[in-house]
């Protein structure tokens, strides 16, 4: 019998809509008002069952990761083009025709119908007609869909792998070709569950998830890490999850910490901390490690990670780190707010919410937290600026003016051998989706002169 959300469709289910798809109709209204994807995927699913979670995932983030194609799909079959329909009957065809050509599971009559019941409960028996329409035109014709490609390898790209066109120029003239295609195809594909054994090794941990049914497989820069490979029906219900002995971490962000090499027993401030999970790495070695941030929800998630998995040496506390209210800390780590163009395969809502100014906007708070934690690292001590963005203006420009108006300071790689060699730029951490399969990710590890002392 065909299934849907994980769940038997019978012909009599057509006149109602999955809940799934009512959630997922939710979160793409959410992010039209400006709301994040992750946050927006986590409250209206939060009554689903696990299977129905995952499916909704699926659905919406795969639907973003194809955007571009699928709208030059729907180009060709509706009437002057999807830009002229109300934007939330667009968002529903879209995730019509996503389920029709991308998920094999979802039988196409279970398709057309349910989204065609949606969009007549949100926008009446016209609008209905008209997606009816169109999704029976997609499925007739899904074998001999032709979108033709733009001349310009610009708008070639950006059609192919769903990007906005002014990314993908900028990551041309960057990248090149080639490493650009790798790129843009590393972006559209699903980022793993990557696990970070807690007081435990990674030895114990497999064998926890393994004899809870989790099949698990190695992670090639971060080896003491786990990839969740298959078999999670719930990450929470897991036994290991609850007795706190991991916490998710993608290893672009693990090697920021590892890269940050803080001394054992230092004290060490993360002014940008939420959701914790710099902080947690940072405090197997630090003595005393304070994370603070200026958002009381996002704390209340660093608090709830710093209690499952009982890392007594970490404090949360609400604080702005363009004003940070400490002194004379032996290390300083900033994992400054950005554009995060590295993990648009984890985000794929943040390709089409960023705009160009934000390379304007960005930096020039980046700079402001940077000046104002310089401040706050004793003589001789560490600052380690990291971001999740491949721009330069928010990457090495930024350190490239930090050193040039802060003769005291200097540029210091961590110890030999402490990351691997190959995410080594010159004494940076330069992590590239398309070259090592993570997330991207930027730091730049900053010593302080014993004789300086003004910031």
């Amino acid at each position: 019998m065909a299934t849907t959300e994980g769940r038997p469709v019978t012909s009599t289910q057509h006149a109602g809509v999955t809940d799934a798809r009512i959630a997922a109709a939710a979160i793409c209204a959410d992010l039209r008002a400006g709301a994040l994807l992750d946050g927006s995927f986590d409250r209206r699913t939060a009554a689903l069952e696990a299977r129905d979670r995952r499916w909704t995932r699926e659905l919406v983030y795969g639907m973003l990761r194809h955007r571009s194609w699928i709208d030059a799909v729907l180009a060709d079959r509706v009437r002057g083009g999807p830009s002229r329909l109300d934007a939330d009957v667009s968002d529903l065809l879209r995730l019509g025709t996503h389920q029709l050509l991308f998920m094999g599971s979802v039988p196409a009559y279970a398709a057309i119908a349910q989204t065609v019941e949606l969009v007549k409960r949100r926008h009446g028996i016209g609008a209905s007609k008209l997606a009816n329409a169109v999704l029976r035109r997609v499925d007739r014709e899904r074998d001999a869909l032709a979108v033709a490609t733009p001349p310009n390898i610009v708008d070639a790209l950006a059609l192919e792998f769903s990007h906005p066109r002014w990314i993908v120029e900028r990551w041309l003239q960057r990248f090149g070709e080639a490493d650009t295609r790798a790129l843009l195809a590393a972006n559209n594909t699903e980022a793993p569950l990557v696990a970070r054994p807690y007081h435990i090794v990674r030895e114990q941990l497999e064998a926890m998830l393994e004899s809870a049914g989790v099949e698990t497989a190695e992670v090639p820069l971060v080896p003491d890490s786990v990839v969740l490979k298959g078999g999670v029906t719930s990450l929470t219900e897991l036994g290991a999850f609850k007795q706190g002995f991991f916490h998710l971490q993608d290893p672009a962000s693990t090697l920021v910490t590892r890269y940050a090499c803080v001394a054992t027993g230092s004290v060490v401030a993360d002014l940008c901390a939420a959701p914790g999970g710099k902080a947690l790495e940072l405090a197997r070695s630090a003595g005393t490690v304070i994370a603070s941030d200026l958002s009381q929800e996002r704390i209340k998630r660093v608090r709830e990670n710093v209690r499952r998995l009982d890392a007594t040496n970490v404090y949360a506390v609400v604080a702005d780190a363009t004003a940070p209210p400490l002194r004379d800390m032996d290390a300083v780590l900033i994992d400054v707010p950005c554009t995060g163009t590295g993990t648009f395969r984890r985000h794929p809502d943040a390709r089409w919410r960023l705009k160009v100014s934000d390379l304007s906007v960005l930096p020039a708070l980046q700079r402001s937290i940077l000046r104002e934690a310089a401040s706050v690292v004793r003589p001789g001590g560490l600052l380690i600026y990291s971001t999740c963005s491949l721009e330069t203006e928010e990457n090495d420009e930024q350190i490239e003016r930090f050193l040039t108006d802060h003769a005291g300071w200097t540029l210091e790689p961590p110890p030999h051998g402490v990351v691997p060699a190959d995410v080594l730029d010159g004494g940076l951490l330069r992590v590239l989706p398309h070259r090592h399969a993570t997330d991207g990710a930027f730091a730049a590890r900053l010593r302080r002169s014993r004789l300086e002392t003004a910031a």
